[in-house]
């Protein structure tokens, strides 16, 4: 598990950009093919998931990412790779939290999704503008959860 470091293009894969990486790179990266990962481009960093599409190994940039990272597909840039064990923790609304703990089944169907899908519930709830909205999102949540889906 080393750092890998490389120059290439942003290449577009559907509304997305990726590196694509060898097989030989993502082995010196550690971790396997769908690995978490750091990606510093510049004086940037942000954590990412490496991944397999068309056979082709992979690390997506979403348009939030790009403009994250102030890239666009097509640039050519120097990118630094790293392995990232570190634990992906989503910051949790308070109110969604409160209903959370108030209600085990909900809870455990909220601690049982993968990193993304937490981070989705918790965005959905604190991207509402209004408190009525926010409100009924969290419900919203909260029976969703219940039911074991997991997208928001």
């Amino acid at each position: 598990m080393t750092s890998l470091t490389l120059t290439t293009t942003l290449e577009p894969r559907g509304p997305a950009a990726a590196i694509v990486l060898t097989d030989d790179q993502v082995a010196e990266i550690g971790g396997g093919k769908r690995a978490a990962v750091r990606v510093t481009i510049g004086d940037r960093t942000t954590r990412l998931r490496l991944g397999v599409m068309d056979g082709q190994n992979l690390i997506g940039f979403s348009k939030a990412a790009r403009a994250e990272m102030d890239v666009a597909i097509g640039d050519e840039v120097t990118a630094t790779i790293d392995l990232d064990e570190a634990p992906r923790e989503v910051d949790v609304p308070a109110e969604l939290a409160e209903a959370l703990a108030a209600d085990p089944v909900a809870a455990k169907g909220f601690n049982g999704l993968a990193y993304s899908h937490r981070k989705e519930y918790a965005a959905w709830v604190a991207d509402a503008k209004r408190e009525e909205t926010r409100q009924r999102r969290v419900a919203q949540a909260v029976e969703r959860l219940r039911e074991g889906r997991r997208r928001a």
